[in-house]
């Protein structure tokens, strides 16, 4: 994961997402257990409200991670 001044890039990774990387994203910024995240985000799914509009947003507005250059 790329590091600048100590702070993880908020990238979507290849590896250990599972629909679109965004939760593994979030988890790997705040140095937090991928799981974590997955779960926090469902448990705030069943909160009425645009979440799953915020995942679309962040899908589209967080990069992905590059492909690797041999």
């Amino acid at each position: 994961m790329g590091h600048s001044g100590g702070m993880a890039t908020l990238i979507r990774p290849k590896k250990n997402r599972l629909l679109a990387g965004v939760c593994a994203a979030i988890a790997n910024w705040l140095g937090w257990n991928v799981w974590v995240v997955r779960v926090l985000w469902i448990l705030l799914s069943f909160i009425p409200g645009p979440l799953w509009v915020f995942y679309v947003v962040l899908w589209i507005v967080i990069p992905a991670e590059p492909d690797a250059q041999d």
